[in-house]
């Protein structure tokens, strides 16, 4: 089944194991139908655990599978072993410098990010909505991996699918939160409502922590119903549930 799933890899993160999954080559089935990530979708859970190692197959066979409690926080953490489903942390960004361990983040409109420094060794992914952006779990996540021995002007960084501008309008509640610096991210739409440019947003904060090689893929999430989930095309159509695509990042095992 692996070769059946839509894989998007970024040529920025080509010397290590990683991915952005759609929607394609998964068992799960109805509003979710795919390969469907999330354990909050109200998906049966062996059918959950089929796609995941079907993921885990085409990323980096063999490799253990760690996944935070995602709560659009700035939250991140060091990940040096996997953690029972009971618990894991609350948090939005995992980083690591174990080889043989998979990172995954789960998203559906929000930008998932997946960063490495290669020569260090360190790797790391990242649950980047709006709240978390503008929070600050970009700039938590390079902290964890500079802690860990990376730095800033060796990490490359890639933006996978999410909802794009032509289809994320906010209103001016939304706009407020943001300053006036961030307003290049916004083009007027309807009367009192924008257009939210999220990828651009996110890439602007990896920018200002000093990351210079960005690889924004410009994937979507809302105009490509066949290829991924979408929180917000799932709203609009009055679905009953939504289901979530996942982005996983490793390291290669070390082999003795």
């Amino acid at each position: 089944m692996a070769d059946q799933l839509d894989i998007t890899r970024s040529h920025l993160l080509a010397d290590v194991p990683h991915g952005f999954l759609g929607r394609a080559g998964g068992v799960s089935t109805g509003d979710v139908a795919g390969l469907q990530f999330g354990q909050g979708a109200g998906d049966d859970p062996a059918r959950v655990a089929a796609n995941r190692r079907s993921a885990i197959a085409a990323i980096q066979p063999d490799a253990e599978l760690a996944m935070p409690y995602q709560v659009h926080s700035p939250d991140a953490v060091v990940v040096r072993e996997v953690w029972d489903d009971a618990d894991r942390p609350r948090a939005d960004a995992v980083v690591t410098d174990r080889p043989g361990l998979l990172l995954g983040v789960v998203t559906a409109d929000c930008a998932p990010v997946l960063l490495a420094d290669s020569q260090a060794g360190i790797v790391a992914a990242a649950h980047a909505g709006w709240r978390g952006a503008h929070g600050g779990v970009i700039e938590s996540t390079l902290e964890m991996m500079e802690k860990l021995g990376a730095e800033a002007s060796r990490i490359a960084a890639a933006i996978g699918p999410c909802i794009g501008q032509d289809n994320y309008e906010v209103d001016a509640p939304f706009r407020t939160h943001f300053s006036v610096e961030d307003e290049r991210h916004f083009i007027a739409g309807r009367q009192g409502h924008w257009q939210f440019d999220l990828e651009g947003y996110v890439a602007s904060r990896l920018q200002s922590a000093g990351i210079a090689r960005i690889d924004p893929l410009e994937l979507d999430t809302y105009a490509l119903p066949d290829r991924f989930y979408s929180f917000r095309r799932a709203t609009h159509s009055g679905a009953a549930n939504y289901g979530r695509q996942a982005s996983l990042i490793g390291l290669p095992a070390i082999v003795a």
